[in-house]
This record gives structure tokens, C-alpha cells and sequence, in this order.
């Protein structure tokens, strides 16, 4: 989607590679070293003369473009600090200047030369993911309903030299531009508008991803067949649209047939104005973006893919609209979930669970290893949590924790919460099993706890994303969490 092609080469002497712009890390306070020091020599001493200059000092976050030396047509330093603080902070910095500074050039095609520069707390296959992937989701455009979209990223090849040696650094770029694939896949979904982005589109999606790919297959169930199989929780929150709901399947078989799958549940409202319980006009057109499980459980997909990983995944969407009508649900109201259990739902605009636990439920036929929901589920999330990480909830302390430390790796983060009964006992409802929102406070828990009473038979994991899925200034999705996930999903893999 980013138009990006990165490729790996293993550089000797950078002056005798020809290309329009050499990316030169340079760290401050020492003396030029190797492609450095040799680009500095073809060059007359420019680069040294720019450091004695103190213009540019090399500090973290800084770069300047020189004319070009030997065969490069330009060379643009690019500053990471001191040598001992550079970090996967300092990285991170180090691969956004690097998109930043070649998004103001003319430069077509770019030489990244990572030779001399290791990260003191990661690999140097991290780097290269990293780099990667940030340049890969800073390339995207969205481009669907605008006339005149931002202007592309100018660069289209990137090549990138690394001690890793040309087939492992190949492997690690691969894996980040596939990563930021997902990325992007996952904020285009979240960005279109709602009368494009329908539960039909996400279908239609889903279904061009598993063209021409035999290893992917895609089921949709439609609101007759979700009828036939109990499914009237989920029913309930479309019942005020014209907009059909889809449950939309997609298993990927890249492992053993004996393989338990690893089943990625999303929560796709591709539009929630509250139904009944109607949400206030400020802002609501920001909940096209209710969909943003949905969107990450597809760019995770795209990912998966993409890098062709060798497990078996299902990734499940429980896609459709929440509108108020004559025929729309209305609080309290009862419904019977596939489960057997039955819901008084208090509050139309907490629909995400009630997709949500009837997907739940219908994923135990997978028998799956283990069962993550993503949905951007509560505003008490947000609270609790602000934008920068996702709220996790588990059954299981190692699926807890095997995300945990992917969201770290990923620097996609999330958070662990409670999952007590006490919560659960908020739920209680005179008129059936459980109440569709609990009594005040806590409510990001207490929709997790709903949730959890659908889980009891496998391993099981949910991600409030409702204060990460999207910025709110600038409007835009985020992509989250389909680092996190695609992360967790390689370290599987590689188990």
C-alpha cells in the first residue's frame, strides 16, 4: 500500500554504490567512522567540515543533506546522540528522521548504511524491523475520498547495507514492511467513511485478501444463518439498520493440520450512533472508527500473509451498524445469546459485547489455542488509560504475558487490567443472567468481565482499544494494534 520497496545489501565500500541519496548515521561527540569516514574522504572532507561547523551536532532527532560524494548524488547524516544512549527509544527517532529527511528530497531511490549501528538494548534484526516499518507506514496516503491527497513519498526503493548479512537482513526488512502492510491496511479500513466501510465492504475485503492466496479461505454468515444458530445478541444491535450484518471468517492455514489456531476476534460497528441510547452529535462521526477490531484483525491478517508464517490463524469479524429506528432494540429489552444465556440490555450503545459474545462463542468450534478480541469497546478505557496503551484483559497469565512482552517488542503497548468476580457481580439483572452494562464505575472492567462469561472453555485475551485505535487531532487511525498482534503471532511462530 505504501509503494515502498526495501531490499538488503551487503555494502563494503560505500563509494562505489551508486544512488541518489547515501543516509549516513552519525554519532556525536566522536570522529567519523567507516561509510562515514569513507564518503567523508570521496568527498573532500565535507562531512568533517559540516560536524566542525556546529550547525549540526549529530544530536538525536537532527539531519542535514550534503552535496554528494563518489557516486552518491547526495548524503544526508542523520543524528542519533552519543553512542552509549542510543537505544530502541533513540532508534525509533533515528528511523522517523530518516523518513522525514528523505520526504524532503527529490531523491527516488535512497542507501541506508547501518554497518556502524547497533542498538544497545535490541538486535540488529530489530533495527532493521523497525526502520522498515516506519518507512513503510510513514509512506501511507489515504487517498479514497479526497481529490487532491497529500503528496507521496518521492522515494520508492530503499536500500539498506547491515552487518546482518544480505539473506537475514532481507528477512527482517520483509518482516517490517509486512508488519507496516497490516498497519496500513488496518488505518485505511478505519479511515473510510461509514456509508463505504459497510459490514458488506469488510466481507468484500476479506475476500480480495484470500484471492489467488490457497493457503486462505473466507466464510461470511449471513443474519439468516445467524438466526438459525442462536445468535440474537448479536442480532440485536442490527436490528435498526437496513444494513445487513456479516460474520466474516478468514482461516489461514500456514501450520500443521493437527496445529491448534490462534483465532484473532474483532469487533467491527462500521458505524455507532447509540442506537436507541443515542449518542451526542459532537464527535459522533468519529464512530466510523468503531470498527477499528475489525480493521487491526484484517491488516493482522494482511500481515500474516504476507510473511507467509508457518501457524494457523482465524481471524473472525463481527461486523455491522448501530442505528436507531421502529425496529431497533430498546433498553430493556431481553435477548437469548447463543451461549444459552440471556441479556437485558440496559443500554443500546454498549453493542460492541453484544456482537462480541455470540463470536465468542461460536469460535469455541475452532478449538483454538487461544482467543484474542480487539474492540474499541469503552470509553472508561480511554479514562482509565488515555491513548497510549490498550487495555488488556486475560484468563490466562501466559497469554497475558506472551502479549505483554509483544506489545513491548512492538512498541505497541498494552496494559494488564483486573478481571475479578467482584466486577462480575455488577452485572447482576433481576430479569436476566447478565445485564448488558454494570453499575457505575469500573466500566472498561466490567464489559470485560461480560465478556469473560463467554470464555470459559479456552485460553482467552481481549484488547480495549478504544483509546488507541485512533488520534482525535489530527482525525486518523493508528493502525493499533496490529503490531502487538503481528509481534505475537512471529514469536509463535517461531516457538
Amino acid at each position: 500500500m505504501s509503494g515502498l520497496t526495501l531490499t538488503a545489501r551487503a555494502v563494503s565500500d560505500a563509494t562505489t554504490v551508486r544512488t541518489q541519496c547515501a543516509v549516513v548515521p552519525v554519532f556525536s561527540g566522536e570522529a567519523l567512522q567507516g561509510a562515514a569516514k569513507a564518503l567523508d574522504s570521496a568527498g573532500g572532507g565535507s562531512l568533517s567540515a559540516t560536524l566542525k561547523l556546529e550547525d549540526f551536532s549529530a544530536k538525536r532527532g537532527q539531519s542535514t543533506l550534503l552535496p554528494g560524494a563518489a557516486k552518491a548524488q547526495r548524503i544526508l547524516l542523520v543524528g542519533c546522540g552519543k553512542r552509549g544512549d542510543f537505544d530502541r527509544v533513540a532508534a525509533r527517532e533515528f528511523a522517523r528522521t530518516v523518513y522525514s529527511a528523505l520526504n524532503g528530497t527529490t531523491a527516488k531511490d535512497a542507501l541506508v548504511l547501518l554497518d556502524d549501528l547497533s542498538v544497545h538494548d535490541a538486535t540488529a534484526e530489530w533495527l532493521l524491523e523497525t526502520l522498515a516499518r516506519s518507512l513503510a507506514t510513514g509512506a501511507y496516503r489515504y487517498t479514497e475520498t479526497v481529490s487532491e491527497p497529500q503528496p507521496a513519498l518521492t522515494v520508492s526503493k530503499v536500500t539498506v547495507s547491515s552487518v546482518l548479512g544480505k539473506g537475514p537482513a532481507q528477512t527482517a526488512l520483509d518482516a517490517g514492511a509486512a508488519t507496516a502492510s497490516g498497519i496500513n491496511t488496518a488505518r485505511n479500513l478505519a479511515n473510510l467513511p461509514a456509508n463505504i466501510c459497510t459490514p458488506s465492504y469488510l466481507a468484500q475485503q476479506a475476500r480480495k485478501l484470500a484471492r489467488g492466496n490457497s493457503k486462505l479461505t473466507v466464510q461470511v454468515v449471513d443474519e439468516k444463518q445467524m438466526r438459525e444458530l442462536g445468535m440474537h445478541s448479536f442480532l440485536s444491535v442490527t436490528a435498526g439498520t437496513a444494513e445487513p450484518a456479516r460474520l466474516i471468517i478468514m482461516n489461514y492455514s500456514g501450520g500443521r493440520k493437527s496445529d491448534k489456531p490462534y483465532v484473532l476476534v474483532g469487533k467491527g460497528i462500521t458505524f455507532d450512533s447509540g442506537g436507541i441510547s443515542i449518542k451526542p452529535a459532537l464527535k459522533m462521526d468519529e464512530m466510523k472508527f468503531d470498527m477499528g477490531g475489525a480493521a487491526s484483525v484484517l491488516g493482522t491478517m494482511t500481515a500474516v500473509t504476507e510473511m507467509a508464517l508457518p501457524l494457523n490463524v482465524i481471524g473472525v469479524i463481527a461486523a455491522a451498524e448501530n442505528m436507531p429506528s421502529g425496529t431497533a432494540t430498546k433498553p430493556g429489552d431481553v435477548v437469548r445469546s447463543m451461549s444459552g444465556k440471556t441479556i437485558e440490555i440496559l443500554n443500546t450503545d454498549a453493542e460492541g459485547r453484544l456482537v462480541l459474545c455470540d463470536t465468542l462463542t461460536y469460535v469455541e468450534r475452532f478449538k483454538p489455542e487461544a482467543v484474542i478480541d480487539i474492540a474499541t469497546l469503552t470509553g472508561a478505557c480511554v479514562v482509565a488509560l488515555g491513548s497510549h496503551a490498550s487495555g488488556l484483559y486475560s484468563n490466562t497469565d501466559e497469554l497475558a504475558d506472551a502479549l505483554l512482552a509483544a506489545g513491548t517488542e512492538a512498541h505497541d503497548r498494552a496494559w494488564r487490567m483486573p478481571l475479578w468476580d467482584d466486577y462480575t457481580k455488577q452485572l447482576q439483572s433481576n430479569f436476566a443472567d447478565l445485564g448488558n452494562i454494570g453499575s457505575a464505575g469500573g466500566g472498561s472492567v466490567t464489559a470485560a468481565c461480560f465478556l469473560s462469561e463467554f470464555t470459559k472453555n479456552y485460553s482467552w485475551a481481549h484488547l480495549d482499544i478504544a483509546g488507541t485505535a485512533w488520534d482525535a487531532a489530527p482525525k486518523w487511525a493508528t493502525g493499533r494494534p496490529v503490531g502487538l498482534l503481528t509481534r505475537y503471532l512471529i514469536d509463535r511462530a517461531g516457538k
